[in-house]
């Protein structure tokens, strides 16, 4: 899985839109949307950011991982 998809699929199990997520990691929804849609890279900080939002691990985030790992 590429971790647009998986941002995208997080996002929407969380019933949150674009718009919360840029909020969030500071930035605007059409930033965000690039990340999402896989036009340009998600940074180290924004992946840390989501991780602890979502409560997943970074492999998880990243697709490494299929099932969702805990942090806490």
């Amino acid at each position: 899985m590429y971790i647009y998809q998986r941002l995208r699929d997080l996002r929407e199990d969380n019933d949150k839109k674009q718009e919360d997520i840029a909020l969030i990691l500071k930035i605007s929804r059409q930033q965000y949307q690039l990340y999402e849609s896989g036009k340009r890279e998600l940074p180290m900080h924004h992946f840390i950011t989501l991780a602890r939002y979502y409560n997943v691990s970074l492999d998880y985030l990243a697709g490494i991982l299929n099932t969702p790992k805990r942090l806490y």
